[in-house]
């Protein structure tokens, strides 16, 4: 067989395989959370996979907003935390078993909300340090116990920093100038605010959907229920 032969044979699976790579994700799927129109989300303390002690809390203290922003009523983090602990309940993994008749009795909330940090401080590899913080959403509605939407969201400190000059003594020096730094300074804080806004805020592909107290809601360009 010729090799031209060969590529025209090829040609056509290479396209594909090409249009795969470039293909946009799916949407997901909002049925659920356009029939449940949840008005207020109650947020549970983030379960911390991550050996920072303090990701828990820096990230709670940061969803609020961009929820708040997107048009739903969020029952205060440190009312809720409180709460928890004087029934008893002081870490996150233990308040996530709690049942959700259970967490709709006490709170009256539509929805709960679910996070994971997978990733949160500074880490030094080499020739590069780095920030970053990675969390996982889970929204679930708190009357019929339908998961509404799931998602994920990553920031780093090292976002569009192409900067090379210097040779590698520079860089092993500003890497590790960049981790004291960072560590010192509690980047993360900063990194885990970029993180929650990708994650919870409305309005980003994939995100959660704007809540009954925005201009926006129902005008996502889907059909309501």
């Amino acid at each position: 067989m010729s090799f031209q032969m060969t590529l025209r044979r090829l040609a056509p699976l290479l396209a594909c395989g090409l249009l795969a790579a470039c293909a946009t994700p799916p949407r997901f799927d909002y049925t659920a959370f356009r029939e449940s129109r949840p008005a207020s989300i109650l947020i549970l303390p983030p379960v911390n996979s991550s050996p920072d002690v303090g990701a828990t809390y820096s990230l709670l203290s940061q969803t609020t907003a961009p929820l708040a922003e997107s048009g739903y009523y969020v029952l205060p983090v440190t009312l809720v935390d409180e709460t928890f602990r004087q029934n008893g309940l002081d870490t996150p993994a233990e308040i996530h078993q709690v049942g959700l008749p259970k967490l709709r009795e006490i709170f009256g909330a539509d929805a709960a909300l679910y996070i994971d940090i997978k990733q949160y401080g500074t880490t030094y590899a080499v020739i590069v340090a780095e920030t970053r913080v990675t969390a996982e959403g889970r929204l679930v509605d708190l009357r019929s116990g339908k998961v509404l939407w799931t998602g994920s969201a990553t920031a780093s400190s090292n976002e569009g920093n192409n900067n090379s000059n210097g040779g590698l003594v520079g860089l092993l020096v500003q890497a590790l100038i960049t981790q004291i730094a960072d560590t010192l300074s509690n980047r993360g804080h900063q990194i885990a605010g970029i993180a929650s806004h990708r994650l919870l805020a409305a309005g980003r592909p994939n995100g959660i959907l704007y809540g009954p107290r925005s201009p926006l809601y129902l005008k996502d360009g889907a059909p309501a229920p």
